[in-house]
């Protein structure tokens, strides 16, 4: 028996279902389908959410989305893939990545769930402000990375959490000890190399107990 177009239609949406919030499934399907995009549901990216590659000599566009992102982060992200997209054909590469055009783009795409009932009310009141003017990434801005965070299956503890002086480890598996605010940055100091390091207050880290030090 022969797979319609109809049933491979319902076979993805089924599958972004998984990762896309209630309804917003077929529009993301659609936009793939549309812009004649090959996605794929990536791997854990400490670097990145996602990715966007322009066509080259007649390949077609490239979107990957990390697959560990909560249901927000991960529609958020793709629309933010999919305005470098948009960009790309309308402007090729000459204007830059994340300027005016890009930004304009990306609201227009936000534009389509905002206020629909897709995003609870804290996420959505923290896209209100962040679409005014949209940083390169979502991580950059502290107070939305910081609301789409709490809708994580498994939560992590960010350095602005912990009390000061308290020990903790990053990515590198180096251990720290916190130190004063600088802005929006800590002053650490790390117990391997005896050097100081400003850490952002949204990292994420591992909490380290005395116990281990001790004798």
């Amino acid at each position: 028996m022969s797979i319609t177009t109809q049933d491979k239609r319902t076979k993805h949406i089924e599958v972004l279902e998984q990762f896309c919030p209630p309804g917003t499934a077929s529009l993301v399907y659609d936009w793939i389908v549309y812009y004649r995009i090959r996605f794929r549901i990536s791997k854990s990216r400490n670097s990145r959410f996602g990715d966007y590659q322009s066509p080259n000599r007649g390949g077609v566009h490239k979107i990957s989305v990390n697959h560990d992102l909560n249901q927000f982060a991960f529609l958020i992200t793709f629309c933010h893939e999919v305005a470098h997209l948009v960009q790309w054909e309308k402007h090729r590469d000459n204007v830059a990545p994340h300027g005016g055009e890009w930004k304009h783009e990306f609201r227009i795409l936000l534009l389509n769930f905002i206020g629909k009932d897709v995003f609870p009310r804290d996420v959505e009141m923290a896209l209100d402000k962040y679409i005014l003017n949209p940083k390169a990434s979502s991580c950059a801005d502290h107070e939305l990375y910081r609301t789409l965070k709490k809708y994580d299956v498994n939560p992590v503890t960010h350095l602005e959490e912990l009390p000061l002086g308290s020990l903790f480890s990053i990515g590198t598996g180096k251990l720290f000890k916190k130190g004063a605010k600088q802005r929006t940055r800590f002053l650490c100091q790390c117990l391997d190399d005896k050097r100081m390091y400003y850490v952002s207050g949204i990292a994420e880290v591992k909490v380290v107990t005395q116990a281990l030090f001790a004798d």
